[in-house]
Order: C-alpha cells, then sequence, then structure tokens
C-alpha cells in the first residue's frame, strides 16, 4: 500500500445514509477527514432495473420473508469496480467469525469490497459467482449487514499508520497474542476503597509485564476456553481463576 493509494472500503448497501455513521467521528473520523483512508457506500438499488427498482423476491421453495436478487446484487458487485487485489466480503451470521488476525490482513491490503444483506439473505448464486467471503461479527443475527460492517471497518482503521496516537497501543490489547487483555487502571490511587495494585505503581517494569501476562492468561483460561486450548504454551498450575494482587492505599 502507497501514501498515494489510501486504504479504502467500499460498501454495497440498501441504506448509503448509515455511513459513515461512528466511522465519521473519534479516530476513525479524523483519520477519514485527513485522507488516512476512504469509504465508500454505494446503493444496491441503483443497480435495480424495473421501475420499481426492486432488490428482493420471494424465497425460491416458499418461506417467509424476501431475499436479494443475484441479478440486482451481482449488478452492484460489477459497478463498484473492485480490483481483484481487493477482499469480496458478504457480512453474514453463518461466515467464519472475524478474528483480529484477519482484521490485521485486511488492514494491510487495499481495503475491501462489504456487502450488506438484508431481508432473509442474499441469493446464494451470486455469492458463489462473485466469491464473496462470508464473515460473521458474533452469534447472532442483526436485521442487516451494516453494523456488522461498521465494526469491521472500525477495526481495521484503527490500525492503518497514523490513526492511532501510539503505534504500542495495538500490540497489547486482546486477542493481539491470542489472549484476553489484562485489567487496566488509571487515577485516582484510591475509588471507592479500593486501590490501584501495588504492583502496577512499583516502576519495576519486569514485574509489571510479568503480572500483566499472568492476568491475561488467568482471564483468558476462566472466560475464554476456547482461545485458551489454542495458547501453545501455557502456564502449569494455572486453572484460571484470578487472584486478587496484593494492593496498597500509600500515595
Amino acid at each position: 500500500m502507497t501514501t498515494s493509494s489510501p486504504w479504502r472500503a467500499t460498501v454495497l448497501t440498501l441504506f448509503p445514509e448509515m455511513f459513515p455513521g461512528p466511522l465519521g467521528v473519534s479516530l476513525a473520523g479524523r483519520a477519514l477527514a485527513s485522507g488516512l483512508w476512504q469509504l465508500e457506500a454505494r446503493d444496491i438499488r441503483a443497480s435495480a432495473t424495473d421501475r420499481h427498482r426492486s432488490v428482493d423476491d420471494t424465497p425460491a421453495g416458499g418461506g417467509p420473508g424476501m431475499v436479494l436478487r443475484a441479478d440486482v446484487l451481482a449488478a452492484a458487485v460489477d459497478a463498484a469496480e473492485i480490483g481483484s487485489d481487493r477482499p469480496k466480503l458478504l457480512m453474514s451470521p453463518r461466515g467464519r467469525p472475524l478474528t483480529q488476525a484477519r482484521v490485521i490482513e485486511l488492514a494491510q491490503g487495499p481495503g475491501p469490497l462489504i456487502v450488506c444483506g438484508r431481508f432473509e439473505g442474499i441469493d446464494q448464486r451470486v455469492i458463489d459467482a462473485r466469491g464473496l467471503e462470508e464473515v460473521s461479527i458474533g452469534d447472532y443475527v442483526l436485521s442487516g449487514g451494516e453494523i456488522a460492517a461498521l465494526a469491521l471497518v472500525d477495526a481495521c482503521v484503527r490500525l492503518l499508520p497514523g490513526v492511532m496516537g501510539k503505534e504500542a497501543s495495538g500490540t497489547e490489547e486482546s486477542f493481539s497474542d491470542g489472549l484476553l487483555e489484562y485489567p487496566q487502571y488509571t487515577r485516582p490511587q484510591l475509588f471507592e476503597g479500593v486501590p490501584i495494585p501495588e504492583i502496577l505503581t512499583s516502576g519495576d517494569h519486569a514485574k509489571v509485564a510479568a503480572w500483566r501476562r499472568a492476568e491475561s492468561e488467568a482471564l483468558t483460561a476462566a472466560r475464554r476456553p476456547d482461545l485458551w486450548a489454542k495458547i501453545p504454551s501455557k502456564v502449569p498450575n494455572r486453572p484460571g481463576r484470578r487472584k486478587t494482587p496484593k494492593s496498597t492505599t500509600d500515595g
């Protein structure tokens, strides 16, 4: 990726007015305004050919709801003129779960085309014909793919060079090394009778790093055993129960 070609997200949706939405504020919004990345929201309905601008029809085989037509959506994908180097994604609850590793891959590329489905889904033939990669942000169903697309784009944009204030900010977060992030603390030193853990104010960077690693491991084992099972080297005798570190009320 070069400075002349900023990272770009192209979104196909029936509701382009939903964008940039939250992507237009905070870090993502400032980066968008300064040209660090680009966003294009394209209306799927613009590719409809009848006078009613129809985009859906009843599901083959019967059943409730409506299905996005293959011909209309395929035309919308083609009209976006996406280069072969850009991934084509479909936000879908049946897709592969979005992971931080996949977010990093997407952020390091030129930027994806993201299709936002609606109704009961989209015709399978356009998924196959246009090579859409189905991506899920969780085991639940939304009204459409727009909110999922916003989440995916936000996860990518914050990793782009120059977006976050400190580049190290993204290296010690949840999932960056397969673990959940350790607990964070800041002033005041004493909050409702609970102090900041003493080790974090000790000035001993090695001990702080060891404490944070241990907390991350314990949290991951307790809350996400699926992630914990994938860690190649586990600390022995750590059942996943977090122990409250020694604290002090000094300061």
